[in-house]
């Protein structure tokens, strides 16, 4: 301030010198960034990544189950949340040719699973882009981190597709966080005598040159993990639920047909159940899939269509449309929260096995306290389960239980008021533990951080709970 005074008395003008307070010139705008190449999960820190918010997938799919080949096309159309100088999708073990962002060629690089796009010109925030990516190649029976099959598993009659957890990137380039919902279009060409089932509803197939061409629309927006692009010799037969709801159904040829339809058969009655109890049903159509591939081993709530990979049992059935409203609908932000999808469908089960005359939930809570406190069982935090034990015991029969011990501690009444406005979230928002323990102690007028401390994240067995 000296420096400038000096110059201006030797000036012998007037001159107005700058003070403390006084509005600096406007600063330089930051430079566009590199999107995040992670979506933020401590448990899959490579799956997701950052800076633009995905609203669509449409996926173009020719694949051949006898040689596993896969060549498709995919178009994602995003949001920038940033201004992005380059920015990232999940795609592994198949090769890319070509990347466009709204319809120029880019440059990209593709290792260790992500694939790195730099448009020719920056990507400002809040500017609408659409990503086209040709990619293809021999598809494999990948498998997760607990060791077993999950993603686009092949078979020699077709694909058994289920993601859960960070799956979805091995079959096509994606924003693989379920923070991250869209919606999805596909065009699934196959050898004819092979059929293609996906989420949400079907368009005509169309059949040329021995292919056929199948089309699904999934208007309702979904996490990745919740899509599939299942193919085999299925069986596919329509049904009708509340309210008229389309329900499709594709079993296995190979399989019993007759033993699959029974079980199918009670779906609406278990959605008209489900809609006393959580709310309406929250997608335009249900169904399942039902696959002969005992290797993979286990059932998948994909979004609208359940995936079995045998006929399954009504418990199950009911897990996996419990889903719907919980895991689904409501989606956790983290993995660590799996337990409010597996603790609440499992819970869901119970009550659906009361609803028709068999064991209460009580009752199913009071056999598993029988564990004695030693029992490995108690071990598995099933708030926090680490990723190993992503789909450990404890997260789903711990959850449930802790479920029913909220319960006993805060009422019937008010417990039946969290379980419809929990169901009744915005479907945007994603969720974790702590939104279900707010919401709990607004209804209940309760202090229950004690009680979620004990009942989700000790590695210990809780105490038995007291009533309200």
């Amino acid at each position: 301030m000296r420096l400038r005074a000096r110059i201006a008395t030797l000036l012998g003008t007037s001159i107005l010198v700058m003070t403390a307070g006084a509005v600096p010139a406007a600063a330089h705008p930051d430079p566009p960034v590199d999107g995040a190449t992670g979506g933020g999960d401590a448990y899959f820190p490579a799956a997701g990544n950052g800076g633009y918010d995905v609203a669509h997938y449409d996926l173009d799919l020719g694949y051949t189950p006898q040689t596993r080949a896969l060549t498709a096309h995919a178009d994602v159309t995003a949001t920038a949340t940033a201004d992005l100088r380059s920015f990232s999708l999940d795609l592994r073990d198949l090769d890319v040719t070509s990347v466009t962002v709204d319809g120029t060629p880019t440059s990209y690089t593709h290792e260790g699973g992500e694939l790195v796009v730099t448009p020719a010109e920056p990507l400002s925030e809040g500017t609408e882009f659409v990503v086209g990516v040709d990619y293809g190649g021999t598809t494999g029976q990948p498998e997760d981190a607990t060791g077993a099959l999950y993603g686009w598993i092949s078979f020699a009659d077709g694909a058994f597709v289920a993601n859960e957890p960070e799956g979805a990137s091995t079959w096509f380039p994606v924003n693989d966080t379920p923070a991250d919902k869209a919606t999805y279009s596909f065009e699934i060409d196959v050898p004819e005598g092979t059929v293609a089932i996906a989420n949400g509803v079907p368009g005509e197939p169309r059949t040329a040159d021995g292919r056929t061409t199948y089309a699904w629309e999934a208007d309702d927006p979904q996490a990745s993990y919740l899509a599939t692009a299942s193919t085999g010799n299925y069986v596919v037969t329509d049904d009708t639920g509340p309210g008229g709801l389309p329900i499709i159904n594709a079993v296995d040829a190979d399989l019993d047909q007759a033993a699959a339809g029974a079980v199918l058969a009670t779906q609406p009655a278990m959605i008209e159940y489900f809609e006393t109890v959580f709310g309406p049903y929250p997608f335009g159509s249900f169904g399942a899939i039902v696959d002969d591939d005992e290797e993979a081993g286990y059932a998948l709530e994909t979004q609208t269509r359940p995936i079995y990979s045998g006929v399954p049992d009504e418990s199950t059935v009911a897990h996996e449309l419990a889903h719907q409203w919980f895991g689904n609908k409501i989606t956790p932000a983290l993995w660590k929260d799996i337990w409010l999808n597996e603790g609440f469908a499992t819970y869901a089960e119970w009550l659906w096995e009361e609803s028709t005359g068999g064991r209460t939930p009580q009752q199913q809570f009071d056999e598993a306290f029988a564990a004695p406190a030693g029992d490995p069982f108690w071990t598995v935090p099933p708030g926090d389960p680490g990723a190993p034990a992503l789909f450990d015991a404890a997260v789903y029969s711990r959850g449930a239980m802790a479920l029913q011990a909220l319960r006993v501690t805060i009422g019937d009444d008010a417990f039946t008021q969290v379980l419809r406005q929990w169901a009744d979230r915005d479907e945007f928002v994603p969720v974790g533990t702590d939104d279900l323990r707010t919401l709990a102690e607004e209804v209940s007028d309760q202090d229950l951080a004690a009680f979620f401390q004990a009942w989700l994240y000790t590695p210990a067995k809780p105490a038995a709970p007291t009533p309200a």
